[in-house]
């Protein structure tokens, strides 16, 4: 058995049995399979948009060596005496209960919210009659903020291999399309991320692990420099190792952490707004045709910087889907963007942001505190625009004119939108480099200043980050972790779960 690569030129919408015709005629072979490793839409040219594939063909008429078995993480088990508590559910808190669990850890999840499926309908319920849950909503309950969100599945990091494979094997055999091994820019979509997630959970409990839907950690025990037992609404929790995936939306228990000693620091991230266009705008400008048979939605990914080096850049941008409320606390108001697998939806929709430091939000050196301090008050500002969860609106034109037409305006956001002075409800200086921005945006998309400005984007990732040592562990205790969006240190689901990975991997080691 030997196999060679291969990489293939394909049309939009080939076929599969178009595909192994061309290799069979290439390779003048009978039997075969085919492993795709790399699959991309190159749309460079509009007049030549095409698949490119990269795999391996195998078969027994090929001389050579047996195809190579990708790498992936070893988890070895063995019986452990030690218990481990992981507070979050979202994609850092779960892989790592998850490897903990393989590698013969005692395990309880803590998560605030509650099961998939009652996430959902207390999420139908706000987008339908505005009855916001503290319990259940975009940001909070089973599967993290990632759960409904367009479900991408890529990562910058590029010393995370091993783990994103572990990673998506887990999604895959839960339920997820097996095409994101391979795609370039792989999704899931938030309608299969919310079965791969009540999957995981169920395997997870099946296998001995213990899940505590709607617990809220309020506060620890301490012995000395460490946890002895979190305290919580149902009562304490004792364990040996406790692990805090949070999420970055959990400004309550950053202010506990930060209270219980718990060292952080401000840092740079990003605000602005969200942008709304309809998918055949963006499908035209990307595509050259409003419509591309064998390809789903057009994407796009932006950045420039403003005229005072401040970067602007398109920020999970979601084809096909829609703009949802994401606060994560009542009284305020924050966007975000979902879609489904198919991006099938009318509008796509983008934050536009500009990244920011604290210090120059609040225009002095903030502490920690502080800065989530402001981040509440401006969110409750947006909030009050409307004393409610309709959002203000403006065009991308009007923004850059300064204006405000009192045109109807459309948009996928379920709880309406208004005409409003956009441009004047950031900080000055973050309003003027998102005008740059877009401005430059519009040379490169045409028609993108058509698009609907709207809303506040404010949870593109922390403003603050845990000092931690390099498995994870919190600086100063013995046995308190800290990892995925809410330490600060990753961004998106794929980054968040690999670094629960690695702590786990750590733990397993010592």
């Amino acid at each position: 058995m030997g196999y060679k690569s291969v990489q293939l030129k394909l049309p939009v919408n080939y076929h599969e049995e178009d595909l192994f015709r061309l290799l069979k005629r290439q390779f003048r072979i009978g039997e075969f399979t085919f492993h795709i490793d790399k699959k991309s839409l190159d749309a460079r040219k509009k007049n030549d948009i095409h698949w490119l594939i990269n795999g391996w063909i195998v078969s027994e008429e090929l001389k050579g060596d047996s195809l190579p078995v990708p790498e992936t993480i070893d988890i070895t088990p063995k019986k452990r005496k030690e218990r481990v508590v992981v507070v979050g559910s979202g994609p850092a808190g779960f892989f790592a209960a998850h490897v903990l669990q393989k590698a013969g850890f005692s395990v309880t999840i803590v998560e605030r919210g509650s099961q998939v499926g009652q996430r959902a309908e207390a999420i139908r319920e706000l987008e339908k009659a505005g009855l916001f849950s503290t319990q259940n909503n975009y940001a909070f309950g089973e599967g993290g903020a990632g759960t409904f969100s367009d479900g991408k599945l890529t990562s910058r990091n590029k010393h995370i291999s091993k783990e994103r494979r572990f990673i998506l094997s887990e999604y895959i055999e839960a339920g997820a399309p097996p095409e994101i091994l391979y795609m370039a820019h792989p999704h899931v979509g938030t309608d299969n991320l919310k079965i791969v997630v009540a999957n995981l959970r169920e395997t997870f409990v099946q296998n001995g692990g213990v899940f505590l839907f709607d617990t809220l950690v309020e506060d620890f025990v301490m012995k000395g420099n460490r946890v002895d037992q979190l305290v919580t609404n149902k009562g304490n929790i004792e364990a040996d190792l406790f692990i805090m995936a949070t999420g970055h939306s959990a400004y309550d228990t950053y202010r506990m952490l930060i209270n219980r000693g718990v060292p952080f620091r401000t840092k740079n991230f990003a605000i602005g707004h969200r942008i709304e266009h309809p998918q055949t705008l963006i499908n035209k400008a990307q595509w050259g045709v409003e419509k591309l048979p064998g390809a789903k939605a057009a994407e796009y990914r932006l950045t420039a910087k403003s005229p005072t080096d401040m970067p602007v850049y398109s920020f999970c941008m979601c084809p096909g889907g829609t703009v949802v409320p994401a606060a994560a606390f009542s009284g305020k108001s924050v966007v975000n963007g979902m879609s489904y697998y198919q991006r099938n939806g009318f509008y796509a929709n983008s934050g536009i942001v500009a990244g920011v430091h604290p210090d120059q939000l609040s225009g002095h050196t903030c502490t920690p505190l502080h800065a989530l301090d402001w981040m509440d008050r401006l969110e409750e500002r947006y909030f009050n625009f409307a004393n409610g969860y309709e959002i203000p609106a403006c065009t991308a034109s009007d923004f850059l004119q300064s204006r405000v037409k009192n045109s109807v305006l459309k948009s996928s956001y379920p709880l309406g939108i208004q005409p409003a002075p956009l441009y004047s409800m950031l900080p000055v200086f973050v309003s003027k480099a998102i005008a740059s921005g877009l401005e430059d945006f519009n040379r490169k998309i045409k028609g993108f200043d058509q698009g609907v400005l709207m809303g506040l984007e404010s949870k593109t990732s922390s403003p603050v980050q845990v000092v931690r040592e390099t498995d994870g562990r919190c600086a100063g205790f013995d046995n308190l972790y800290f990892i995925g969006e809410g330490s600060g240190y990753t961004g998106g689901i794929i980054s968040s779960a690999a670094d629960g990975v690695k702590c786990a991997m750590t733990l397993c080691a010592g």
